[in-house]
Formats: structure tokens, sequence, C-alpha cells
């Protein structure tokens, strides 16, 4: 059985508030619609400042979806570690380990872009170390146990659900990320298909004496949207698939490295290059992906337009990917 995942990053172009507002909303209904169906994975992010109202606050809306939610995962992909409170995230992550029964998965990068760290005023060169410190911490701080922390003794409670802790895993496309993953015995996750950092990050695991595992985006990672007409969908729909990717495609310079890299600057160029897909269901189940991620409110799609290519793959594809 394909791991099924449902995308949420909130972008709506031009919101207002009641049109946000409604956008989160339709996002927690079809949250708990895709529990019921037997999807396995909601999958979120973080960035901050962005014109299009990208969530900045991935572990508040996982809250909130964990309480529409009895089964389903939510995957933070990824929360920017150095741009946060170490204590803090410890204690934000143990809560929401303890309400969801260890639901809760988060990927730590340190992210790409130096304004978000000017918004929250964090040194961009000091973000390796930042990052070490907060994996440090949030690990220790997960024990229940007093420690050490900037000079004095703290201790942080309640202690997660989760043991030995909740899901962390390290983020990121540098050997520097593969290292502090190795080091810390966390697990690896590549932020593209990137063997040959995989295989750096096993040799790291050996020379530490640690033991950890990857979790790689597929050499194919497409996100999907279903259409009954791909042609109809694309015309009608593709502006707003062409306008995430151009608003990744302004973020990441040439050694960022992602599973969602597109330098399409027209919808045509954006479909022919099949990073983002409209499929029929029969479509969809044809291409035997291992992974298949729903994107149903990509760009600012119209709520309505998502909930049709949601209902579309929960009751004409789901049941036919296998028990």
């Amino acid at each position: 059985m394909p791991v099924t995942v449902v995308r949420f990053n909130l972008v709506e172009p031009g919101a207002t508030p009641a049109s946000l507002g409604a956008r989160y909303r339709a996002a927690l209904e079809m949250a708990a619609y895709a529990d019921g169906q037997g999807i396995t994975t909601v999958q979120t992010e973080e960035h901050h400042g962005v014109d299009n109202n990208w969530l900045p606050s991935p572990f508040a809306f996982a809250g909130a979806v964990f309480g529409a939610t009895r089964r389903i995962a939510v995957t933070v992909s990824a929360v920017i570690g150095p741009l946060h409170d170490p204590l803090r995230l410890a204690e934000d992550i143990a809560v929401l380990d303890l309400l969801s029964g260890g639901r809760l998965v988060t990927v730590a990068g340190i992210g790409y872009r130096p304004e978000e760290y000017a918004q929250f005023d964090v040194e961009w060169k000091r973000r390796g170390r930042l990052q070490d410190e907060l994996l440090e911490t949030v690990l220790k701080a997960w024990t229940g146990e007093p420690f050490e922390y900037r000079g004095r003794t703290v201790r942080v409670t309640p202690r997660p659900y989760s043991d030995p802790h909740p899901l962390l895993l390290v983020g990121g496309s540098s050997k520097a990320a593969a290292r502090r993953a190795a080091r810390l015995g966390l697990p690896f996750f590549p932020s593209a298909h990137l063997p040959e950092l995989e295989a750096y990050y096993k040799e790291r695991l050996v020379e530490y004496g640690t033991e950890g595992w990857t979790m790689m985006p597929a050499a194919e990672t497409p996100l999907i949207h279903l259409a009954e007409d791909p042609d109809e969908a694309w015309a009608a729909y593709g502006e707003h698939f062409l306008h995430e990717a151009r608003t990744y495609a302004s973020w990441q310079s040439g050694d960022i490295r992602s599973a969602v890299r597109s330098a399409a600057t027209t919808v045509d160029e954006l479909r022919a290059e099949g990073v983002y897909r409209i499929l029929t269901p029969d479509a969809c189940v044809a291409q035997g992906l291992d992974n298949l991620v729903l994107h149903p409110l990509a760009g600012g799609m119209p709520v309505d337009e998502g909930w049709r290519s949601l209902r579309l793959f929960c009751e004409d594809v789901l049941p036919r990917l296998g028990p």
C-alpha cells in the first residue's frame, strides 16, 4: 500500500481574513475526511512573512488537525529549527505528542531564506550552531530530567507520550545536515532524492557509532491533483500551481536541492515538467508511485476544487491501491 499524503501550506494570495479563515477551516475538514478514508499523513510546513500568506505556525495547525482526527499522522516538514526557542519547542512537541498519542512527525531543517532569519533577529551565519544546540536540547528535554542549558539547570515537563521521544528527523540537502543527523543518532530526511547523500550519512553513522535510517523522497515525487478532465483543469487552475512553483523558484538558489523544484515560467512549461500533475483517477493508479502526495489547496486553489480532487482520490483511487 503506498504512503498517501495530503499536503497543506494554506497559501492564498490576496486573502482577506475571512477568506483565509474559511480556507483554514476547510483544511481541517479535509484532514478529518482524509482520516476517515484511511489516508496516511497530513503534511505541513513553515515559512514566514510571505506575501501569499504561507503558513507560519505548523504546530498550531497540527494541534487543530489532531483535534479533528483519530488516526492520521501529521508531518511538519520542515520546522526551521534555529528560529525557535529550544525549550519552548521541546514543550510544544511534547504536548502535541501527548495530545495525538504519538502521531506527530517533525523534520528539523535550517531553512534557506535569510529574510526569515532577519525577521526574527537570528544571525544567519550561526544557523548551523543554533541547529546543533536545538537538536541536542530537545533530546535532553524530552527525558524529563534536569540538564544544563546555557549555563543554568533546567527541566522540561511533561515528558512526551512517545518512547524514547517523539519522531524527529534531521532534514536538509547538505553533508553538514547528514553529519548532524548521524552524530546525534537521528534519522535523516534528505530534501530531494539524493542517494549519494544517503550513502554519506550511513558512513557517518559508522564513524560516530550511532544508529539511524533515511526517509528519502523517491526519484519522482510529484504533487498530484485529481480531475476527470486534466486539460480543462490545467486551463482553469494551472495558475495556482504556477504561483507556488514560481514562489519556490524565487527562494531556491543553485545549491538548494528540493523535491519541489521547477524552472517553469508558464502553465504549459509547468505541465510538461511533471513536478505538478493533474491526473484522472485511472492515470493516478497507473503511476505506480510508492508515495502519493495530494495538494488539494495548492497556490490558493478554490476550496470547492480542492474538495473535488480529494474526494475523487479517496473514492476512485484509494480503493484500488491494494490492502
